[in-house]
């Protein structure tokens, strides 16, 4: 049977929804790095035992029977069979259907959820979660335990989560780091877009070397296992110091 969901969420409070309203205090800057700061230590005691991991994202509108999600699901089970573990963005939709399609095929499940006054609310579909207040905490998290990225049809979430990736992997902080989308219908505009941009010169067409558009489950992770056993060299952490209280 899936865990249980955690209970509520806290509500974010009118400092943390204006915090880029512009210069403040000095004592409210100094919490906010402070809290920043915690938010990165959280995370990274809740995930530093999951991998190592292959990410999915797409929205969280989609409901069970959707023919996107049933194909997130499809993902997630693969993901699964291929030794990894699933890691989302622990909401409902696109992410609920891999972490279930992982956890009931028995893979490892984890998510790292957003906190938000509407719609996300972690999926009980995963064996690990954390939830993370500011956004780029949480996309920082959701690349650095990952070996791979797999989107699925998706909102302005999603298109971030998808061109900041694109963005690291340009710039070199990435290398090698293999994105595939799932659902040509959804993304063959997009992608003729960016060839449309590799014609302007203004990415390189090395830059969408690493991206794979299809619809075939097996042809992504075909895609996504290529770059993995050609360019990584997988860790996976399980040695647990019990004076940091660790656990896996």
């Amino acid at each position: 049977m899936p865990t249980k969901p955690q209970p509520a969420l806290p509500v974010l409070n009118e400092g943390e929804m204006h915090y880029l309203d512009g210069p403040k205090s000095r004592h409210f800057e100094l919490g906010f790095a402070f809290n920043v700061f915690k938010e990165f230590i959280r995370g990274f005691r809740a995930l530093h035992f999951v991998g190592p991991c292959i990410t999915v994202f797409g929205s969280a509108r989609f409901k069970d029977g959707h023919e996107y999600y049933e194909k997130a699901e499809e993902v997630g089970r693969a993901i699964a069979q291929m030794g990894f573990t699933t890691m989302t963005g622990g909401g409902p939709g696109i992410m609920e259907a891999a972490n279930k399609g992982a956890f009931e095929a028995g893979g490892r499940s984890v998510g790292c959820n957003i906190v938000l006054p509407f719609e996300q609310h972690p999926n009980p579909y995963m064996h690990k979660w954390v939830n993370i207040r500011y956004f780029f905490v949480r996309k920082v998290l959701l690349l650095k335990y990952s070996y791979g990225f797999i989107i699925l049809p998706g909102g302005w979430g999603t298109m971030d989560e998808l061109f900041e990736t694109l963005t690291l992997v340009q710039t070199k902080v990435m290398h090698n780091f293999p994105v595939v989308l799932i659902g040509k219908n959804y993304f063959q505009a997009l992608m003729d877009y960016l060839h449309f941009m590799e014609a302007q010169k203004t990415i390189s067409p090395e830059d969408l070397k690493l991206v794979l558009l299809t619809d075939d489950v097996g042809e992504a992770m075909a895609h996504v296992n290529k770059y993995i056993a050609s360019h990584y060299k997988i860790t996976k952490r399980n040695k647990q110091f019990w004076w940091l209280f660790e656990k896996i």
